[in-house]
């Protein structure tokens, strides 16, 4: 499984980063991680508010820290 979590840096891109590793730990899944902070690459995925998750290719979150309840079952997907 392949985890993004996009945005420039900010503390709310930080705590969204957080939350998903904490709950892909819970969650028990094997996942890659990449933080992508190039505003170019954000935006190649139609992405104009962050933070930003991206799952597998799929765009799950924009624009807020979600919780890891949501994080927990788009990974359960």
């Amino acid at each position: 499984m392949d985890v993004k979590v996009l945005g420039p840096g900010c503390a709310k891109c930080a705590q969204a980063e957080k939350v998903v590793r904490e709950a892909i730990a819970e969650a028990g899944v094997n996942a890659e991680i990449e933080k992508v902070t190039d505003v170019m690459k954000i935006a190649g995925y139609g992405v104009f508010g962050t933070p930003a998750v991206v799952i597998d290719g799929e765009v799950k979150s924009v624009g807020k820290i979600p919780s890891k309840a949501d994080v927990i079952g788009w990974l359960q997907k």
